[in-house]
């Protein structure tokens, strides 16, 4: 890891700061070419997207049409989940053709997942300390709220969520069976809040593991993602642990061991001189399943290890579950290379950067440092 001869290495405090804008940062610069899978189409739409923009009103690729509003995956559009417990309002929009799964949202604007991390943030702030049932309670609130925001689209594990609610069952009981998509990496983006919060109120690394698990099991039942899960936490506390901590070897050791080679790729990619399409929808799918989403977000951080704007972009202009895949990804590089690595022309553009960055200071000011971190 090289920093220019002006800048210090980010301090811990540093490290979390950019992790967490990371996060909201990574997703908004995806948002217009979500599940973009036709590339031609995205540089027909945007050329190289670059900066914050709003979505087209036509979406090449959306399947809107054929998910379910009643419950997860694909299915009938006759169900009430979607318009009435969720999305109140919304559901008119489902059935028609290519329409954009983020329409209503602008330039600087992010999707529900990333709402969602942003009340469990709130919640963090106010307990002090990581209260999964308080998360449910709020993550209900807001999910049920007319006009609690403006995303058009929830994935499948909310719908499914929302579905067991409507029957009854109460919500420590309402995530759903495992289904096809179940282990994607929009599944990882609510962590980096837990992991932090754990391990700076003094937890060692199994009690993290806990509490990501604990957090995670309240939406997401897989055992296949729990393992990406683990990996992603044991990579976010390094980051913060270690006084300069290389992205790149600790991504390919990671790897390493959830059987990806990602140190003969990058070999494989210098050698060749592959491109980021090349490797990300040549080599490795570009969609949400974690077995190729999480390795494409970890070729991304070895890759750009220095670049933060340059793995972002990057991210976005290969499509597919690109907002996912980048929010996981600006937390991972946001904590190798500090706030300060994160373009400011980013920060500023975001619709919410008033309102989170009282949340993210809250967030850093409440938790106690037994560590002995600066932060």
């Amino acid at each position: 890891m090289s920093y220019p001869v002006d800048q210090q290495a980010p301090t811990p405090g540093d490290r979390l700061r950019g992790a967490l804008w990371g996060l909201f940062v990574g997703d908004a610069l995806a948002m217009p070419v979500h599940w973009y899978y036709d590339i031609a189409a995205l540089r027909r739409d945007f050329g190289t997207l670059r900066d914050y923009q709003a979505p087209k009103a036509r979406h090449p690729n959306s399947i809107m049409p054929l998910a379910s509003t009643g419950r997860a995956g694909r299915g009938s559009q006759e169900g009430e989940v979607v318009g009435g417990v969720i999305l109140k309002g919304k559901k008119q929009l489902w059935g028609q053709p290519h329409v954009h799964y983020h329409q209503g949202l602008g330039p600087g604007d992010n999707t529900l997942n990333l709402l969602c991390v942003r009340v469990l943030l709130r919640t963090l702030n106010a307990a002090g300390r990581y209260d999964p049932a308080a998360f449910l309670r709020d993550y209900l609130a807001f999910m049920t709220a007319p006009d609690s925001h403006n995303d058009l689209y929830a994935e499948s594990y909310h719908r499914e969520f929302f579905a067991n609610f409507a029957r009854g069952l109460p919500p420590e009981r309402c995530t759903g069976a495992e289904g096809h998509d179940t282990a994607s990496i929009g599944g990882l983006v609510g962590l980096p809040p837990v992991i932090f919060a754990t391990w700076l109120a003094g937890a060692d690394l199994p009690a993290v593991h806990t509490a990501l698990l604990t957090h995670l099991r309240l939406t997401h039942r897989s055992q296949t993602l729990e393992r990406y899960a683990l990996a992603l936490g044991d990579l976010l506390v390094s980051l913060l642990r270690e006084p300069a901590a290389p992205v790149a070897p600790l991504a390919c050791s990671l790897a390493q061991g959830l059987g990806f080679r990602l140190g003969d790729l990058l070999q494989k990619v210098q050698r060749n001189r592959l491109g980021d399409l090349d490797v990300i929808g040549g080599l490795l799918s570009p969609a949400c399943y974690i077995d190729q989403s999480f390795p494409a977000v970890l070729y991304l951080a070895a890759r750009y290890a220095d670049d933060f704007e340059a793995a972002l972009v990057a991210n976005t202009n290969v499509g597919g579950d690109n907002c996912h895949r980048g929010a996981v990804l600006g937390a991972i590089l946001g904590a190798a290379l500090g706030y300060a690595a994160i373009p400011e022309r980013w920060i500023q553009g975001l619709t919410a950067r008033a309102e989170l960055e009282g949340e993210i200071e809250t967030f850093i000011a409440r938790f106690e440092r037994p560590k002995g971190l600066r932060l």
